[in-house]
């Protein structure tokens, strides 16, 4: 699963960015990646907010809602995602 996980940052000083403007270079690196049985997931992430992305077919994709680290909630979600994400890949290796 490490080498399917895929992460996008768009750098900023300023969070001024949508993250969404992240969108279309990650669904051209998640499709010019090696075919694969394994799913394709990618994060998006300004600085302020992220968004997980899930590549189905070569012409399909899904992503979740923008989490936004302002919000207590968002933020725990987040981490949460992160840490079974980390404990997938952990799993994966072993």
């Amino acid at each position: 699963m490490r080498q399917q996980f895929w992460i996008l940052v768009i750098e900023s000083k300023s969070a001024q960015f949508d993250v969404m403007s992240a969108l279309p270079q990650a669904l051209a690196y998640l499709l010019a990646k090696p075919p694969s049985q394994q799913e394709s997931l990618g994060l998006l992430v300004n600085g302020r907010e992220f968004v997980f992305l899930k590549l189905l077919q070569q012409a399909q994709y899904l992503y979740s809602r923008a989490f936004s680290i302002e919000q207590s909630e968002d933020f725990c979600w987040v981490l949460s995602i992160l840490k079974f994400l980390s404990q997938q890949t952990l799993k994966a290796d072993s």
